[in-house]
C-alpha cells in the first residue's frame, strides 16, 4: 500500500513539474497593410528613465529616456502602441523595444518622453488603455511566444 502511494506521489510530481517548466505561448496576428491589430488592455502604466538611460534593452537596442519607447511583457518588439491616460484623455503612440514591468498589476513601462507626453510624470503611474496599432516599420517581428 505504502509502496503504491509512493508511486502516485512521484507521478503526480513529475506531471506538476512537467506543466510548470512548459513555455506559455503568445500569438499575434501578423501586419499587412490594410490589416487592423487587434489588442487592447487597459491597466496601470508606469515609467523609467534616467536609472536605465544609456543600457541596453530587451531587443538589443541602447534605452533612450527621450525616445518614445516602451516594454511589455509580451508584445513583439517593434510594434507600435497607442497609450491613453484614463484621467486626462491625453495618448501618445510608442514602439515597443523592451520587456517589462516587472511590477505586479501593471501593463506597461514608457519612457520618460512618453509619460510626459500623457501627463503622468508627477504621479508616476496612471490609469491606460494600451491598443496595438501596427509595427514601426510597417513589418512584422517574428512571432515568438513568451
Amino acid at each position: 500500500m505504502l509502496g503504491r502511494l509512493m508511486q502516485c506521489a512521484l507521478c503526480l510530481v513529475i506531471l506538476l513539474t512537467a506543466c510548470a517548466c512548459a513555455r506559455r505561448e503568445v500569438r499575434y496576428e501578423p501586419f499587412a497593410p490594410g490589416k487592423t491589430i487587434q489588442y487592447r488592455e487597459v491597466g496601470i502604466a508606469s515609467w523609467y528613465g534616467e536609472d536605465y538611460h544609456g543600457r541596453k534593452t530587451a531587443n538589443g537596442e541602447v534605452y533612450d529616456m527621450y525616445a518614445m519607447t516602451a516594454a511589455h511583457r509580451t508584445l513583439p518588439f517593434h510594434t507600435r502602441v497607442r497609450v491613453t491616460n484614463l484621467e486626462n484623455g491625453k495618448k501618445t503612440e510608442l514602439r515597443i523595444n523592451d520587456r517589462g514591468p516587472f511590477i505586479a498589476g501593471r501593463i506597461i513601462d514608457l519612457s520618460y518622453s512618453g509619460a510626459k507626453a500623457i501627463g503622468m510624470l508627477g504621479t508616476g503611474t496612471a490609469n491606460v488603455t494600451l491598443e496595438a496599432i501596427g509595427f514601426a516599420g510597417g513589418q512584422s517581428p517574428p512571432l515568438r511566444g513568451i
